[in-house]
């Protein structure tokens, strides 16, 4: 972690959709630089599953060491936006930092997105940015440290960041095209850059990074395929392995224990196609855990698609999560935060597998 120099103190950072999350961690990263943070979000009462309002992370920006202004602000409304600036300004005398972290995601292709989601993320994504910047430049051309940091991907042309979820990545896109419109605006006044955090999980992938360059240039993507990664050679079906699929889940129960269930509570279930494909279910919210062929007795928390030969590549380390599910081999159904605490215990077996 980079050391606090104690540059920003004194400074005003607005920072959109701090309550939580990365725009929190920002936030309590300047506050420990003495900074004073206009902490721009619509969260005011606590949500039973997500933690955090704008009046808790306001307490803890000032325990860190800074000043804290929480405003109620839904980036969707421009008069909100007005209203947090004009606040801010009145209490700390200007802006010198603007943080646009306010973002909608949805992991879902062009069938499955409704308009209302599509809505959401356009507006919070590219018009919610483009209107807090805009309302903020005024006051940050008169600051002699003026940043806008936009929480935004690099400009990746490869159309496999927009083959699995056309609507997020443009609402996105739009947040980076800002950066570069902006920056060449007001070069010499306003310095204007985006941030492109790294993950962590592979089932929430870096997007927008190819970690495999070469992959771009063949054309086996634009029909569905993932090349093979070097090191790794196709399997004919001679090669698969019988009863693959069986085998896997019972190591997976094997490997079951009271911490795993309490740690991820959460039903699975896998739609396979293929040798000894069907429905599956792992149950990781019930009493010790459990797995079966056929649909789970409770609501299935996360449905995943896919072949019972990617599955099992899957389970065993041969097939990166992140290439199967942005490839179109692997779909994801449901909440994606659970889909990722599978991937822990993922890592547990490939050593079985």
């Amino acid at each position: 972690m980079l050391p606090n120099t104690g540059k920003l103190a004194g400074c005003t950072v607005f920072i959109t959709g701090a309550s939580r999350g990365i725009g929190k961690a920002i936030a309590l990263k300047a506050a420990k630089d003495g900074a004073n943070i206009v902490i721009a979000a619509k969260t005011t009462q606590a949500h039973p599953r997500l933690a955090g309002t704008i009046y808790t992370a306001a307490e803890e920006i000032e325990a860190a060491g800074g000043k804290a202004l929480p405003c109620i602000v839904d980036v969707r409304d421009e008069q909100q936006i007005s209203n947090a600036v004009e606040k801010a300004v009145e209490k700390f005398g200007g802006i010198d930092i603007l943080v646009n972290n306010a973002s909608a995601i949805s992991l879902t292709n062009t069938l499955e997105t409704p308009t209302k989601r599509v809505d959401l993320m356009m507006n919070v994504n590219t018009r919610g940015t483009y209107l807090t910047s805009k309302a903020c430049i005024p006051y940050l051309k008169k600051s002699k440290v003026a940043h806008i940091l936009n929480l935004s991907p690099p400009l990746n042309l490869n159309p496999l960041w927009f083959k699995q979820h056309c609507a997020y990545t443009i609402a996105k896109y739009g947040m980076s095209m800002c950066v570069l419109g902006m920056a060449e605006e007001f070069k010499g006044e306003i310095a204007v850059n985006a941030l492109w955090p790294k993950t962590g999980h592979s089932l929430l992938p870096d997007m927008f990074l190819d970690e495999y360059p070469d992959l771009v240039t063949k054309k086996t993507e634009s029909h569905g395929a993932v090349p093979e990664l070097k090191g790794e050679k196709p399997q004919s079906p001679a090669e698969q392995r019988s009863g693959a699929v069986e085998e896997t889940f019972r190591i997976v129960k094997d490997s079951l224990t009271d911490d795993i269930v309490k740690a991820t509570q959460a039903v699975f279930q896998f739609e396979l196609s293929g040798e000894d494909g069907g429905t599956w279910f792992l149950d990781l919210k019930n009493k010790s855990g459990n797995i079966g062929y056929g649909e789970p007795s409770d609501h299935a928390d996360v449905v995943m698609s896919m072949s019972t030969d990617d599955f099992v590549k899957m389970f065993s380390g041969k097939l990166k999560p992140t290439m199967a599910f942005m490839s179109g081999k692997l779909k994801i159904k449901g909440n994606m935060a659970l889909a990722v605490k599978l991937e822990k215990l993922m890592n547990q077996l490939q050593a079985k597998l």
